[in-house]
Parts: structure tokens; sequence; C-alpha cells
């Protein structure tokens, strides 16, 4: 038996070994739903599945696949599978080599064998990304005057897909003729056939793109100059550089490629005139500014900055005159005297500052004109028959035009031009200077004075003519005379109004009978001509009338200023003289606003929804008021009236705006009423009521309100399929989907014994319990709930498998320990049991062994205490009788052993700590753990001395075991009556452990990480029992 075990775990783990090396290979495609099949694990290995004997389970790669464990079946999770995020495949650019890996083992019956396979699932990639420019605009800078055929490189779009999916083609667009006509101006029109046929062809009659193909095999577009760039004709080019892949359909993205046209200095400045005359006064002083020379360059920054500087110049031109390099104004530097320099004439140059400069060269032409000092003499006389004296002539008004009425002589000493006269008339006055004489004297000359239109004397009855004579120097010198000409009257002109339109302002709400205002006409002429009469004309009958000798104008009905604003009409004025003249003027009646309307809003309740969780200070609605006055009475103030502060209103806008953020699961509704007020004297106000209603947003996550993590639920191991193991309960606060909530079972169900409906919550039993599923099931449950984030939390339900609990302690510490452990370590069942049963049978034969030498020392010690011979240290039995010490005791296990109060301080009896035989391991090890399962010895056992006293509780009736070994009692009191006897299992409280049945493993040294802490604690709590008792712990 020693060399047969070996022999077959070496045969079974070389079959293992060698089915690990089989791979399995399959393919999907990224970005697919849940539940979406792969393969068939089964079939593609050539098992035979379905009967529930071979199971299979996933043991990597569960993030994104799981399998039946029943058919094999493989599929995908719910979790989303996007080739280009997967760590692995960031740096694969062949589709076929991206995969996910994965584990999946075959299980025989009862775990009696496993197999181990490898996987790959290869992910296709689809087309689902789309290519993008790193900018959505992009610049080039481009030289003017580039040769056709000069080449960009543009930047590249990226793609995240890869291959046929990738990017196939780049194409460029031209911007549209519009567009083009707008930025060329006048040239753009002349070219607008041009444009529109690139626009057609969809290519640039400036650019064109070429694609070039690199080593790596991306592309790489290239922009070439195919036309002419002048940059003083257009500055810059908008194109739009499209990109598209080649998956289907197709995926594309646009990107604006600015192209801007750099200067260089291909323009020379330029005059604006090629000769500037000018003259000067001769002793004009320093500084005094002769002309300003002008150039313009086209180009712009240095190469179009200009400065000015003397070209071929003489030294008396430097040493007199001074020109400005930036503005290119010529001013005085000395005094110029003429009789010295009659004429100066240069050349200036105008050069930019580009390299190599550009220049242009102007004349300049100076002339030094004569000083002026001598002032025109003035002379006016009588001529015809117009009488004139003392400087004063009458005219009648009714004189024909163009008629003399005196003679004007002016002359002057001074030579040239400062000697040449000219004589004006000062004002605005219908007279008129010509010439009297055809004299070359140009120091002499004689003028009449004209009538230049007909005179009014209603107008104007006299008129002072004042006659200027200006000589020609510079500066000029003058003189001047003046004449008083008086019109004598005749009756020629009709009634006139101040003002051809009279604005009268009126309030409304008036009185019938009210004055409106009072309209007058003059009248030049005298006597009975001036006087005036006032009528209106028919389209103000019945609503106005006017006084027709004062001209007050009178309402004869109330005015409403909301029904008519403005009303117009005519005044006549007609004089009394033969033939009557008359005048009209148009009267406007603007009528005033009073405060007479209240404000009123568009509706008398305003709805509004707004989402929770808004900033403060967001607006959450805007109302809408009108007042029908105007001006100050229409000026609208609003107001929140309620209690909170919470809300607060635009005055201008009507806007809403909330001072805090909304909670829809503290408050639902607001409601509040606005009002508003006008600035009318007294003000009139109105008010609307608002209702805000908060719609809810998922921004509370689910809480679960049954079970506790601290809980747990007893499941016996009878329990028939689809049992209901527990309910967990979970609340939302939110509403509508944001509180539909789903449940699953994220971790904890190594051996999918259990299920949870996604709508309800029950957990139920889906596996057949086994001897291995004893014990502390702990499942992770995560609740979701179906808002957009979803928002989730996450519970423990912990299941304790066993027919029942006597000793909750035990079960509390496993669920301490669960809380303390972490949620990726599965905690399902007994962890010792694969373990005991690799022991069983060499516990069984050390078992055995350890018995029988206990057997043998009880005897000899029996025999040894059983002498008639009685001791002074001998045992003392206390009040009762005799008994046989090998007479069967039956052991009431309903009633508890009575403590024996007179002899509570009497000595220990010597049965009272039995030492413990433990046998050894073949190596020289202890069996330490009980959970080493023994079958068929009734002897084999371990017996360990545990300190308890007789008040001790039975509590073998706790203890479960399938062993045939019957349970008997050594009473260290009861005397012998025969061969045989029966020693019963007691266990302290602390250390009944119901649940796995006989796999306890109390204070074992080979544990697992999760029961060996437990087991010491219970074998601490053993330490404290009374001596006087003798457990017996064995695993049967």
């Amino acid at each position: 038996m020693t060399f047969c075990f070996p022999l077959l775990l070496f045969l079974r783990t070389a079959a293992v070994l060698a089915s690990a090396k089989q791979a399995l290979r399959y393919r999907i495609t990224e970005e697919g739903p849940a539940d979406v099949r792969i393969g068939n694990v089964a079939h593609d290995l050539g098992i035979a599945a379905g009967s529930g004997e071979v199971t299979f389970s996933l043991e990597s790669g569960s993030d994104y696949f799981k399998i039946d464990n029943i058919t094999g079946e493989l599929s995908t999770t719910g979790r989303r599978t996007d080739r280009e995020k997967l760590p692995q495949c960031q740096m694969i650019f062949d589709e076929n080599e991206c995969f996910i890996d994965f584990e999946v083992s075959v299980i025989g019956p009862a775990q009696s064998w496993v197999d181990l396979y490898d996987g790959k699932v290869i992910i296709e990639d689809i087309n689902d990304n789309t290519p993008s420019f790193p900018s959505p605009v992009l610049t080039l800078t481009v030289e003017e005057n580039r040769p056709v055929g000069t080449l960009y490189l543009l930047p590249t779009a990226t793609d995240r897909d890869f291959g046929s999916n990738g990017i196939e083609r780049y194409q460029l667009l031209p911007e549209s003729s519009s567009e083009a006509a707008r930025r060329r101006g006048g040239e753009a029109a002349a070219a607008a056939g041009g444009s529109e046929a690139a626009a057609a062809s969809g290519r640039s009659s400036v650019f064109e793109l070429q694609v070039a193909d690199t080593p790596d095999g991306d592309k790489q577009p290239q922009l070439i100059v195919k036309g002419a760039l002048d940059r003083e004709l257009r500055d810059s080019y908008e194109l739009t550089l499209r990109v598209r892949d080649g998956g289907d359909p197709a995926r594309s993205s646009s990107a604006l490629l600015r192209v801007l046209i750099s200067d260089v200095n291909d323009n020379s400045p330029r005059f604006e005139k090629s000769v500037y005359e000018a003259e000067l006064a001769e002793n004009s002083p320093p500084g005094t500014p002769i002309l300003q020379l002008r150039a313009s360059d086209l180009d712009t920054g240095v190469n179009g900055q200009i400065e000015y500087v003397f070209g071929a110049a003489t030294e008396s031109v430097r040493r007199l005159l001074r020109l400005d390099e930036g503005s290119g104004w010529l001013s005085v530097l000395h005094r110029l005297d003429r009789e010295e320099v009659g004429q100066l004439r240069f050349s200036v140059l105008a050069k930019d500052r580009g390299q190599p400069p550009k220049s242009d060269r102007a004349t300049v032409l100076l002339s030094v004109r004569d000083q002026n000092d001598n002032v025109p003499q003035v002379d006016i006389r009588k001529i015809g028959r117009i009488v004139l004296r003392n400087g004063v002539a009458s005219v009648a008004e009714d004189v024909l035009v163009d008629t003399p009425i005196a003679l004007v002589q002016v002359s002057d000493r001074d030579q040239g031009e400062n000697g040449v006269v000219t004589c004006t008339i000062v004002g605005d006055v219908p007279f008129q200077l010509k010439s009297a004489s055809e004299s070359e004297n140009e120091q002499k000359k004689k003028y009449f004075l004209h009538t230049s239109a007909p005179l009014d004397y209603e107008a104007v009855r006299e008129y002072s003519v004042v006659i200027v004579a200006v000589d020609s120097g510079s500066p000029s010198l003058s003189s001047n005379n003046s004449l008083l000409v008086k019109v004598a009257d005749i009756n020629d002109n009709p009634p006139i109004f101040p003002q051809a339109v009279f604005q009268v302002p009126f309030p409304e709400n008036n009185s019938p009978g009210d004055q409106v205002a009072t309209v007058l006409a003059s009248d030049a002429d005298d006597g009975k001509n001036a006087e005036i009469a006032y009528s209106l004309d028919p389209s103000a009958a019945g609503m106005f009338s006017i006084e027709p000798v004062k001209g007050a104008i009178i309402a004869n009905v109330v005015l409403d200023r909301e029904q008519t604003q403005r009303y117009q009409f005519k005044v006549v004025a007609r004089d009394k003289g033969t033939p009557s003249l008359q005048g009209s003027a148009t009267v406007v009646v603007q009528v005033k606003d009073t405060n007479d309307s209240e404000p009123r809003f568009m509706q008398d309740v305003f709805t509004f929804y707004v989402k929770e969780n808004l900033p403060p200070n967001s607006p959450v609605g805007m109302v809408t008021v009108m007042d029908a006055d105007e001006g100050k009475n229409a000026e609208l103030s609003l107001f929140i009236e309620e209690d909170n502060n919470i809300f607060s209103i635009d005055n201008d806008t009507g806007t809403i705006y909330s001072t805090m953020s909304f909670d829809r699961e503290q408050q639902t509704t607001y409601s509040f009423k606005v009002k508003a007020i006008d600035g009318g004297e007294p003000p009139k106000s109105s008010t609307a009521m608002v209702s805000l209603y908060v719609m809810d947003e998922n921004d509370n996550a689910p809480t679960i309100t049954f079970p506790k993590n601290a809980s747990y639920t007893l499941l016996p191991p009878s329990s028939n399929l689809r049992t209901v193991v527990a309910t967990v309960l979970a609340t939302d606060r939110d509403t509508g989907i944001n509180a539909d909530l789903n449940y699953s079972i994220v971790g904890g169900n190594p051996f999918k014994l259990f299920e949870i409906d996604s709508a309800s919550g029950v957990i139920s039993l889906v596996g057949k319990l086994t001897q291995k599923h004893y014990g502390l099931h702990r499942l992770v449950v995560q609740v979701n709930d179906s808002g957009q984030p979803s928002q989730y939390t996450t519970a423990m339900v912990h299941v304790f498998v066993n027919e029942s609990v006597s000793n909750a302690t035990i079960v509390e510490a496993q669920i301490a320990r669960s809380l303390r452990t972490s949620l990726k370590q599965d905690i399902a069942g007994d962890p010792n049991y694969e373990m005991s049963k690799q022991r069983l049978s060499i516990v069984i034969g050390v078992v055995a062994g350890v018995m029988t030498v206990i057997l043998i020392i009880l005897v000899v010690v029996l025999a040894r205490y059983c002498r008639p011979k009685k001791s002074k240290n001998g045992y003392e039995a206390g009040k009762k009788d005799p008994e046989d010490f090998f007479t069967p005791q039956q052991h009431d296990k309903s009633k508890k052993p009575k403590k024996d109060k007179k002899n509570k301080k009497s000595k220990q009896p010597l049965y009272s700590s039995i030492v413990t035989v433990e046998a050894s391991k073949p190596n020289g090890q202890r069996y330490d753990s009980v959970n080493e399962k023994l079958t068929e010895s009734p002897g084999m056992g371990r017996y360990r001395s545990m300190n308890g006293g007789p008040g001790s509780p039975d509590l073998g009736r706790h203890y479960k075991s399938s062993s045939p070994l019957p349970t008997v009692q050594l009473h260290p009191q009861s005397p012998t009556a025969g061969k045989k006897h029966q020693a019963v299992q007691e266990l302290p409280p602390a250390n009944t452990f119901v649940g796995t049945g006989d796999n306890i493993s109390i204070e074992s040294d080979h544990c697992s990480e999760y029961s060996c802490q437990i087991n010491n604690k219970y074998s601490k709590q053993m330490s404290h029992l009374h001596p006087d008792v003798l457990h017996l712990s064995m695993r049967l």
C-alpha cells in the first residue's frame, strides 16, 4: 500500500501535465454584447459532457469570459472588450495577434481528477474608431513667391484601428468660391470662373495634396504649391483636409487647414507724387512745416518700414531745411531770405528696411515768396441815381436783381503778388462786386456793387455791406470799408408759424375742454395785412378745436395713450390782406403716459423642470411680464416672494436663479410667487405663481438593508435544488430607472452552488451539496442600479452549510475572519477537506496503533487500582455505594451532570488527567490534524488531556460522527463490572463545531490560511477547562 499510492499519484500528475499542453483557440470581434457564444470546450477537447459527472471551471480569463460548468460552453461576460484598450494589444499592429489567454479545468466526478487546458481568444478588430487630426485647426506658414512644386509636410491623423480599418486616404477640399471672393475682393470676381472650376474638381487653384507612403507603412499628407503666391494680393487660404479610414462603413473627419502667406521684400516704396512743389514765405521761423512727403510699401513688417533721407541735395538745402526720417515732414531749420535764395530744388529718397533694402526717389521744388508789408486801400463812391450820403444808401425792396448801387475802388502799393488785391463782401448779404474796368494794373482795381437777390423789407430792413480788400502776400494784409443799405417796404408776406411742426406732449386721462397748446403765427407786413385768423383742417374735427384769434388748441374728448399714442393735424393761419395770404403748420400731439395699467404676467402659473445637483446660481426658469404703460411707468422690478432665500431673479431678463444645489431626495418641488412692481407713482404690481419640479439624477448608490455583513444563514446539506437560501434587500433613494436595481454574485461562489435572481435578489441553491461543501460560504453580492452612469453597492452574504448550529461562537469567529479577508479570496466549505482525503489511509494505521497502546495502558492502570487492598492514597468514591467499575453506565444526554457540592474542595481523582498518547508518522512528524478522516477502524483516534471540571456539559450529542465506534463514558468513580467498557466523546461548548461533520480540526499543525487561526483559537479556549474530565476527540 505504501508503494501503490505514490505510483498512482505520479501517473495522475503526468496525465494532468500532458493535458495542460493542449491549447484551445477561438476568435471573436471586439465590442460584442454579453453572452456571445465563443465555442464549446467539451466538444473541442472530445469530452462527453452534459451528465454532470464531468464539470468545467474557468481558472483564468473570467474578467471577459465565462463557461458553463456542465456543458463546457464558453461565452463572453458583460464586460466590454475593447481591442484598443487591452494592455497586451497596445503595441500590436497585426490584428491577428491580439488575444486574451484563459485557462479551463476539466474536473472529474467528485474531483477525482482534474485536467488543465490553456486557451487563447483572438480579438478581431472592428472599425469603431474615427481617424482624427491632432487639432481641429491646422496652421501652415508658406513664404510668398515660393516656386511651383515646393512641398510642405502636413500633420498626420491617427486612427486607433489597424489594418483595413486604419487610415486609407487623405483628401484636400478647397474653400468655397464665395469665401474666395470675400477674401480677394475685386480680384476674386475676375477669377470667379476659375475658382468654381477648381472647387468642382475637388482641388485648390494654388495648392494640391500629395500623399506619400512612409517606410513604416503609414501615409504622409504633403501640400504642394502649384500656383503663384503673392501676399499682397492674398495673405491666407483656408482649406479643408479630410481623412478617411478603410472600414465598412468608412469613418472620416476633417480639419481646417489654414495656410498663412508670409511676406518677403519684393516691393519698393512708392511716393504719392514724383515731384513735390511748395512755397515758403521768407523769414519763416525755424520749425515751420513746409510739406510732408508720403511713400507707401505693400510689404509688411520690417520690409514695409520706410525712412526718408535727402538724396541729391546741396549744402545750402541741408543747412536750411530739416527732413524727418520717420514721418517725411520737411520743415525750416534756419530762416530763409528771398533776396539770398529765391528757389530750392533737391531730391528725397524713401528706403525700406528689408534685406536688401529697396528705395524710391522724389523731387522737391521750393519757392520763397516775398514778404508783404503794405495794406490795401478801399474807397466807396456814388453811382447813377442811387443817393449815397454819409455812407448810407436807400434802395426800394422791389428793385430788380443785378442793379448797381455804388462804385468801389481798391489799390495796393506792394509789388508782385504782394500787390495783387482781392476784394470781397463779408457776410451773407444780397450784394456782389463786379469788375468795372478791363485795366491790367493789378495794384489798382474798380468794382460795381450790384444787388444779387431780391430785397425783402419784411425779412431784412437794412444791410451793412462790409467790403474787404486782401492782398496776395503771405501773410496777407487787408483793409475794409462799409456801406449801410436801407430797404423801403411793400406788402408781400403771408403769415408764418415759428416752426413747421409743433411737438406737443399731453397727458392721457384728461378732462374734455383742457387746453392742449397754443400756436401763433407772425406776419412781417403792417396793418390789416398782419391781422391773422386760425383754423384746423378737417382731420382734427371732433377731437380738437382751436380759438381763431388766440390760437389755443382744445381737447374735446378724453385721450387714452394705450389706444392712440399720437394725433397729427394742421393749423391754418390767414391774414386779412387783399388778396389774403395764408400759412400752415403741423401739430403732433404725443399722448403722455400715466400709470394706469398694472404689470401683467404672460401666465398665472409658470412651471419649470430642473435637474438636481445643478451648481448654485444656475438658471432654472424665465418668467415674462409686460406693462401696457411706457417709460418709467413700464420699468418693472421683479422680486421673489419666499422665505428661504433659495431663489433670485434677474430684473432685466426675468431669469430665475437658484442659490443652492437641488437634492430631489430631500425636496421634489418648490413653489413661490414672483412679484412685478412698475416705476409709476403710485406703483402698481401683480404676482404669478412659480412651480419648480426637481428631476431625478442617479446620485445615490443602492443601500443594502438586509442581510448585514456579519450575519449568516444556516443551510442544511440535505436542501433540495432551487432552495431559497437568502434574500438580499436593497433600496435606492432615486426614482425611475435610477432606482431599478439588479443583483449579481461577483465573488465567493467557486463551486457555482448559488445563483441570485437579478430582479428580486433571491439567492437560490443550484448545485448539489456534498461533504466538501460543509462549512462557511461567503458570497459577494453586488447591487447595481440602472442609472447612467450606474452606481453599485457590495455586500457579503454568509451561508453556513450544516445540519444545525450548536455553537454560534465558532461560526461568528469564522465570520469575523471572513470580514477581515480580502474579497478576492474565496471562502467556501472546508479548506482542509482535500488534504484530509489524501491522508486518510496513513491516519487509519497510525490511529490504530495509538488506540492499541492506550487500551493496554488503561487495562494495566485499572488492574492496579482494582485490588481489594485499601490505601491511604486510594480512590475515594464519595458517599455513594461502591459499584462495579466495569459495569456499563447509561449516559443520559438530556441531563447535565450534577456537581458534588461536598467535594468541591476535595483532591482531584486519580483519573483526572490521563496522558494523551500520540502516534508518530513514519517521518517522525505528529498527526496533529484531526481533520484526517478515519473511516474503517473504531479504535483509531486521537486522545488529548483536556482541562474541564465534572460539571462540564456533555456535548457529544452535538457532534455528528459516521464512525462505528460506540459512544461510552469513563467514570473514575465506577467500580469494575466487566471486561467491556465504553468511552464517550465530550467537547466543551467553545469547541462544538457543527457544519462540516467529522471534518473538525482542533489545534492542527497542518491547516489552511483561513482555518488555522480559528482552530488555534479553539485550542486556547480548551486550555481553560477543568482537568477532571477526559475528552476524547476523534475524526472518523
